[in-house]
């Protein structure tokens, strides 16, 4: 957790809540506040340090709470502020920190703010989101793509003029080129502040800032463009307009400033940046007065083997000299890891425990998704149950984001598992049922388990919270480094094959006494010292303690 130096963010362990899916108590078939404060003690229980709730402000829900109306309430579907403040007061009462999402990119076009400013040309808030006028053809601005198919620009009747939109129409982009904007922004975070919350996870945050003169971006080279291009042609262009613009540090320096009025408390942001993802993270993160950490989607993609992880942490550790990572393997926005990396013939709890063992020996602050502590697998869904627009808009070819938001599911024999006593806003699967929680309590070879011991073990040894990594040489699809914080130097190996392994120790640490570090749940560390070489087992692993 913290270095002792009040850092308690820096290696901590984050708990991802999606509100909607956590614990109805009303019976309308969505999570409420009320729900997620009455499952927190199982949170507690996996060992994290941090609890992290996507959005629950006041919403039109066009896209599941990230198209905000108001940024100082609770949406009546969540319940009250009174709620929140009982949700802060037993997080804190189990140890555990609290961090809220921040969608301050771009808001509702329901919120108050968008309402008045397009009502005129020369109002108060005119200026307060992005407008221009069409070109003479009336076609919009410039050559910018929403993230949700077609064009950036939506023409309003009223205004005569396009607004910008990164993502649905009805999330307008707010213009942080106008001071009283960002003024606006950072007073809601104030907040939030003073109701107790201990940090933000920073939605978008490169997204922040549009290029002033609306420069059309370029294409991608020929060679990579349209290779994520599945769902829109979003990935046909280099972003070099409409987001990660230089103006970006400057407000979160403000924001930074803002933090540090307040002790101990913590940003991060979600980086989405293509190409440039970790040189963005290193310029987010950098110089101690931005943010404390950021996170990619580096790591929740389908590649799965020793040489992209590998890649990834080294051009991490390369790029970003005194910033700070949050790796993840699963989120409200990707299928669910144990889907994506699972080979066919394989057993998914196996790779669920050999995931969290790995991420537990990554050097930065890690962030689980809820219900990957029970091995969930993606939800296969039909097309009448979809919620997401994004699945909607693009079916069959995407099925959007509700395969991995479907319900927590907490008790096997209770109807819709135990998460709501009405139709959930999702289904419930009846193979997640037969994993829920009070299954796997008690049970020595469950995920659940291994996820308990591992965070545990974690826990225990400063040199995988806060240490160095670094890599060794090793040959096949297996994964090898060293964790090393003053006295203590941890060896980490993998095997991601489907196929045993033996992994031949390297001349510095053969005559050096290697200890197995004891886990309590056997197959988690599978792996095996046998004189001078490592035996592993298919997706198995071996921790172990040098001298």
């Amino acid at each position: 957790m913290a270095d002792g130096n009040g850092e308690w963010w820096r290696g901590c362990v984050i708990y991802q809540v999606y509100p909607r899916s956590f614990q109805d108590t009303t019976g309308d078939g969505s999570g409420d506040l009320k729900g997620i404060t009455s499952r927190l003690a199982h949170v507690a229980s996996l060992g994290v340090d941090a609890v992290w709730l996507s959005p629950f402000f006041k919403s039109p829900m066009a896209d599941m709470g990230y198209d905000v109306s108001d940024y100082r309430d609770v949406d009546p579907m969540f319940g009250m502020l009174e709620d929140f403040d009982a949700l802060v007061a037993e997080a804190h009462r189990l140890g555990l920190k609290l961090i809220i999402d921040q969608v301050i990119s771009h808001s509702s076009d329901k919120h108050e703010w968008f309402v008045e400013g397009r009502a005129s040309r020369d109002n108060a808030k005119a200026d307060w989101y992005v407008w221009a006028d069409a070109k003479p053809d009336g076609s919009a601005p410039n050559n910018w793509l929403s993230l949700f198919g077609g064009p950036a620009w939506e023409w309003d009747a009223t205004r005569r003029q396009y607004y910008m939109h990164n993502f649905l129409a009805a999330q307008p982009d707010l213009n942080f080129h106008t001071p009283q904007v960002q003024d606006a922004l950072l007073d809601t975070v104030r907040f939030w502040l003073e109701r107790g919350v201990d940090g933000f996870r920073l939605d978008t945050v490169n997204y922040y800032v549009h290029d002033r003169w609306l420069r059309d971006n370029p294409p991608l080279a020929s060679s990579v463009a349209g290779t994520n291009a599945a769902t829109t042609t979003y990935a046909f262009q280099e972003h070099l307009f409409d987001k990660t613009r230089p103006e970006n540090l400057d407000f979160l320096k403000r924001l930074r400033a803002l933090l540090d009025e307040y002790p101990d408390r913590a940003a991060v942001g979600e980086v989405g940046d293509e190409e440039r993802s970790l040189q963005t993270l290193a310029a987010y993160t950098s110089g101690g007065d931005k943010l404390q950490m950021c996170y990619t989607f580096d790591l929740l993609g389908p590649q799965f083997s020793a040489a992209h992880l590998r890649g990834c942490v080294e051009a991490f550790e390369n790029a970003v000299a005194d910033g700070w990572v949050c790796w993840a393997f699963s989120n409200h926005d990707v299928m669910r890891h144990v889907s994506r990396w699972t080979r066919p013939g394989e057993n998914p709890d196996a790779v669920a425990k050999f995931a969290i063992a790995l991420l537990s020996c990554l050097r930065g602050s890690i962030c689980l998704y809820q219900g990957e502590e029970l091995g969930l697998e993606e939800a296969e869904l039909a097309y009448e149950d979809l919620r997401d627009p994004l699945g909607i808009r693009f079916w069959p070819g995407v099925k959007g984001r509700d395969g991995c938001r479907t319900p927590m599911v907490w008790e096997a024999g209770s109807e819709n598992g135990g998460f709501s006593t009405g139709k959930p806003w999702l289904p419930v699967p009846q193979a997640h049922r037969s994993r829920a929680v009070d299954v796997q309590n008690g049970s020595d070879g469950s995920v659940l388990a291994a996820y308990r011991s591992i965070l545990a073990l974690r826990k225990r040894h400063p040199a995988l919270t806060g240490g160095s990594i670094r890599f060794l040489e090793a040959e096949g699809d297996v994964l090898a480094f060293i964790r090393q914080h003053e006295g203590e130097k941890l060896l980490c190996v993998f095997n991601f094959a489907g196929e045993p392994a033996s992994w031949t120790l390297p001349a510095e640490i053969r005559d050096v006494e290697i200890t197995a570090l004891a886990v309590d749940v056997a197959g988690v560390l599978g792996g095996v010292l046998e004189e001078i070489a490592l035996a592993l087992p298919p997706v198995g692993c071996f921790v172990g303690r040098i001298g």
